[in-house]
């Protein structure tokens, strides 16, 4: 997973380069607190482009870190979610209280 920062904008972008699963979910979360606590961002990105699979555990995940991200003052967006994912973030509502954002490749900037 990397993680991009633009102090500037105090944007935190959370490229996810891996399928979200029971078994991964403790690893990604430590991470994700850890630089959603060192930034404070207040917009919170995460980019889902190599992401193929996500169970509930990833659900979990990402309503976790709204929790800790709305706390905190910010906002949370998605990015470059596919077909599999999309579906379930729609049965899950996720798609409701996270807006989805679309990316730009030419200019590697989020809208």
């Amino acid at each position: 997973m990397e993680s991009i920062y633009n102090k500037m904008d105090k944007q935190l972008v959370f490229k996810i380069d891996e399928d979200i699963d029971e078994c991964c979910v403790q690893k990604i979360r430590r991470r994700l607190d850890n630089e959603i606590e060192r930034y404070m961002p207040k917009e919170t990105i995460f980019d889902f482009s190599n992401v193929t699979f996500m169970d509930s555990a990833g659900i979990g995940l990402l309503i976790g870190r709204y929790k800790l991200i709305n706390m905190l003052g910010g906002k949370v967006k998605i990015a470059n979610i596919n077909t599999p994912v999309r579906k379930i973030f729609e049965m899950s509502g996720i798609l409701k209280i996270m807006p989805e954002v679309k990316y730009k490749k030419k200019e590697a900037q989020y809208e």
